[in-house]
């Protein structure tokens, strides 16, 4: 069962709250679906399970994340980095809903304010009735700042790019285990 908050505190920067959990993706962003194979077996998907939901598969590839908690549950704040030096940008998120389910494990987490996007993204890690281990991110956003703005088409470059990064890092740490 997805969880999802609504606590009345958030300030997030866009008005579809939960979005990622259910289809279609609302129209006026740019969407993202990208599915990447990582392993078989039950041992794959807890492993792989446990690195999204700790953050684990994001600091692997690089970003920078500082959070509110070890484990995500709805509510945490995540601040992501990316760059070095005065190049880093810093994007604060809060977690929207999670799914830790016997076939399904994963979060989502919404743009807050001061974010260069506004939207949202999920990660779930799923086993297939097979066995099949796949990893997934589904995401919609929109330009929320002027360099992102400025960047224009080469920012869902840069997104599909880092979920195939991502997946490739969280195909890795399910081997290494």
């Amino acid at each position: 069962m997805t969880r999802l908050l609504n606590t009345g505190r958030s300030t997030l920067n866009y008005p579809d709250r939960g979005a990622t959990a259910r289809r279609p993706l609302p129209a006026g962003y740019n969407h993202l679906h990208h599915r990447t194979r990582i392993g078989h077996g039950r041992a794959v998907f807890e492993t792989a399970g446990t690195a999204v939901t700790t953050f684990e598969a994001h600091r692997s590839s690089g970003m920078r994340i500082r959070a509110d908690n070890g484990a995500v549950r709805p509510g945490t704040r995540v601040r992501v980095g990316i760059g070095v030096g005065p190049l880093r940008i810093t994007a604060p998120c809060e977690v929207i809903w999670t799914a830790y389910e016997p076939t399904r494990t994963g979060f989502a987490y919404g743009t807050l304010t001061g974010h260069p996007e506004c939207g949202e993204e999920s990660f779930l890690v799923e086993i297939d009735a097979a066995g099949a281990v796949w990893f997934t991110v589904t995401a919609f956003s929109r330009p929320n700042a002027w360099y992102t703005r400025l960047a224009g088409p080469l920012v869902p470059l840069l997104q599909r790019g880092y979920a195939a990064r991502l997946g490739r890092r969280l195909r890795a740490l399910a081997r290494a285990a």
